[in-house]
């Protein structure tokens, strides 16, 4: 059957894998420097991708190919999570794994972790990523993960992190992959957690547009962090 499907010119990729980390179906890894599609029944076809394609690598044409096999996807997803298999792109940040976590009522024991899954970049997260299904999503600049002293005990615990930061970042790209973390990976709710400088407050603002364009209705919140680590202030975000 003729179908669209993604091609990849490789003589304009980079490899520099941000089609891999864009794609929520897996259907793209990095062989020898360059991206490759896995399979044809992985693609829908959509071209999610080639966005983040920097130089214009990707483009959705027509040809003959199998049809999109969304269950065979949900099984390449579980696959791919496991240890063992290799890396999407060779870079160990986006190699998804999830930890199993031994906390307490009160959180993690001294000097042990509430951290339940890796990547913690928000860009490198796969939407698809099984730890992201129905979570209570921190979305935290990073300067904020330092600062707090009682991260691992107040925030971390029974939650899924996304890490960046509003100002030196690409804050539209943390919008539109947010929203996709959201609407794909069905997150249940957002906290927003930033520093007390005014720049930082940017990832309060990308958080109400990305609800928005998820069209999600999700609570969300926000807690701010001073610079010497405490706790400033709290409360529900408006969307």
């Amino acid at each position: 059957m003729k179908r669209n499907i993604i091609e990849i010119d490789e003589e304009l990729c980079n490899g520099c894998g941000s089609c891999v980390t864009a794609c929520a179906e897996g259907a793209l890894l990095m062989v020898d420097g360059k991206a490759k599609l896995v399979s044809d029944v992985y693609c829908d076809g959509l071209g999610a991708c080639i966005g983040d394609c920097p130089t214009g690598a990707l483009k959705v044409i027509e040809r003959d190919a199998p049809a999109f096999d969304e269950k065979a996807v949900e099984r390449h997803l579980e696959e791919s999570n496991r240890p063992e298999m290799p890396l999407a792109c060779g870079c160990p940040g986006s190699a998804a794994m999830t930890f199993q976590i031994a906390d307490g009522p009160s959180g993690p024991a001294p000097g042990k972790s509430s951290l339940s899954h890796f990547p913690v970049k928000l860009q490198l997260l796969n939407p698809a990523a099984p730890f992201l299904r129905g979570a209570d999503l921190l979305l935290m600049a990073d300067c904020a993960a330092l600062c707090y002293p009682a991260l691992h005990q107040k925030l971390l615990k029974g939650k899924a992190v996304a890490m960046g930061c509003p100002k030196l970042d690409d804050l539209p790209a943390h919008v539109e992959k947010l929203s996709r973390v959201i609407s794909q990976g069905g997150v249940r709710s957002l906290t927003v957690v930033h520093m007390e400088v005014p720049c930082c407050s940017g990832f309060v603002r990308a958080a109400q547009m990305a609800v928005q364009q998820a069209d999600a209705h999700i609570p969300v919140r926000h807690i701010t962090i001073g610079r010497q680590g405490d706790l400033l202030a709290e409360g529900p975000v408006e969307i």
